[in-house]
């Protein structure tokens, strides 16, 4: 899909545009003076990008867990036991 943007809006947005296009493929084309002045293209195709709608074609693709998988429990512990500890006091009161 390529959307037109005012380039003011372009500068505006220019961090959120490069996300855009290079995470969505999204392209866009700069107006000024109410004329096309450049593409704003991704340089590589993107990645695939999976949306709420594919989830029913992933996640029956998906490894599934052993409820009586021991070394998954081990795993988790291992990683909350790591985990830096909360403060007492919350900062704010």
């Amino acid at each position: 899909m390529n959307v037109s943007i005012s380039s003011t809006e372009a500068v505006r947005n220019f961090s959120e545009l490069l996300n855009n296009i290079r995470y969505r493929g999204e392209r866009y084309t700069v107006v000024r003076g109410g004329k096309p002045a450049a593409s704003l293209v991704p340089v590589e195709p993107s990645r695939f990008v999976a949306t709420l709608a594919d989830l029913r074609e992933i996640l029956p693709k998906l490894p599934g867990l052993d409820h009586n998988d021991d070394t998954f429990a081990a795993d988790v512990s291992a990683a909350a036991n790591v985990q830096p500890a909360m403060p007492e006091a919350r900062p704010w009161e």
